[in-house]
Order: structure tokens, then sequence, then C-alpha cells
């Protein structure tokens, strides 16, 4: 089989995983806080006999867009936005740390703050409010809470939300749609709280995909696998030709 059908196969399946990828960014169009995947291939000279003519396509690592989306005032008092770089601490399963921007925080029937159904990280772990309370949240991240029929003046202070500061070099997107400090960067997988972030109550970010560009990104990589498989056919259509004339000879 001619060699130029398997430099086109490594470009046809570099552009299938770059149509999931952009076909995923659509999809999380409307999801506070998400960041789109960037996809990046970088072209690999084959190594051998004759002369370096040949490239393949390989995968390089991949990386998310971290500019900010949109901030929308809501109102709600459970909403937050982060500045740049700022992140907010969830609680995995096994006890560890991830790191998200979607600032919908939740309350659970146990009175338990999550986000995305994972407690949320306060300065001492995770943190709860009392049963009906009214919750607020202050720019340094404290959240005090007013009990049903409290005075005003009873505000009790429940904890500071943890918020971490994180260069785009040191995150991960993971499957759980959260991010994570990556090994290679930092052996640490915990990253301090910075007492100095202010986030914005009362407010969400969108996330940062554009839909038209991500839609033309669809079209255009569409059109390029497209072509790859026309390159397929027409060597493959060439192959058979030169079989039925030495079969003829």
């Amino acid at each position: 089989m001619d060699r130029a059908i398997y430099t086109a196969m490594g470009a046809a399946n570099a552009a299938l995983n770059r149509q999931a990828v952009t076909a995923n960014n659509l999809a999380n169009v409307s999801t506070n806080g998400f960041r789109a995947q960037l996809t990046a291939y970088r072209a690999v000279p084959v190594n051998g006999p004759g002369d370096a003519t040949r490239v393949l396509s390989t995968e390089s690592t991949p990386y998310n867009d971290y500019t900010m989306g949109s901030v929308n005032q809501t109102g709600r008092s459970l909403d937050v936005a982060m500045p740049q770089n700022g992140w907010l601490a969830v609680q995995l399963p096994d006890g560890s740390e991830a790191y998200t921007r979607d600032g919908n925080i939740e309350v659970d029937s146990e009175g338990q703050l999550r986000i995305k159904g994972y407690p949320l990280m306060g300065d001492g772990g995770p943190l709860e409010i009392p049963p009906q309370a009214q919750v607020t949240i202050a720019p340094d991240g404290s959240v005090t809470a007013l009990g049903a029929g409290d005075e005003p003046t009873a505000l009790a202070q429940i904890g500071r939300l943890k918020m971490v500061t994180a260069q785009p070099y040191l995150l991960r997107h993971g499957d759980d749609s959260l991010f994570h400090v990556d090994p290679t960067v930092d052996e640490n997988p915990v990253l301090p709280a910075d007492p100095a972030l202010r986030l914005m109550p009362g407010a969400l970010e969108s996330s940062n995909v554009s839909p038209v560009k991500a839609m033309v990104d669809m079209i255009a990589t569409a059109r390029g696998f497209d072509m790859q498989m026309k390159v397929i056919s027409a060597v493959d259509d060439n192959e058979k030709n030169a079989n039925q004339l030495l079969s003829i000879s």
C-alpha cells in the first residue's frame, strides 16, 4: 500500500479529534465559567531510508483558552464571579481538591454548599450553613448566615471560601469538568488560599466559547477531513490501476 495513505490517514484522524474538541466546546457555550479547549498538532518527519520528504501529524499537549468570559449580574446571593486567574476549590470524593470558575453555588438538603455536586471548600474544610438560613457572600469570600426569624444584627460568620490563584500553565482540565494541578509542573496537588483575591457577588461568568467561531471551525475541519479522504481514495484508485497494468503485462 502506498505510504501516502498513511500520511493522509494521520491527518484525517487529527481532523476527527479536532472536530470532537470543537463539538464539546460548542456544547458548553452556556456552561458557567467554561474554558474552551484548544487543539494543537505538529508535523513530525518520518525517519528512515530514503529522502526525508514525508511527515505525519501528531497531537501536542492540549491546553485551554483562559481568557475571561463575560460577567453577568444575576442578583442571586449564592452566585459569585472570580477575577482573572482566580479559582474556587471543591472537594473530590477521595478527599483531594480540584478547582473551578463556576460560581453557581447550591445548598443541598443537609445545608452543605456545593458546586456541580462537589462540596465547596472553605479555609477549614467544606462549608455548611444552618437550615433555612439566608446566606450572604462578601467580596473577600466571607460567608455569613442569618437564621430564619433572627434579627438582622444576628449575622453569624460561617467561614470563608477557599479562593486560589493559579497561572494557566499550572492547571489541566480533567474528565470531571474540573481543573487539577498538573503533576509535571507542581508536585503539590493542593494550592494555598490567596487572601488577596476579591470576587464579585451576585454575578456569574459565562463561557468564553464563541458560538460563531466554533461553528466556523467545525465547517473548516469537516472540509479538511473530506480532503484527506479524497487523497486516500485517489491513492487507492492509483494502486488498483497499477495492479491492473501489472496483471496485463
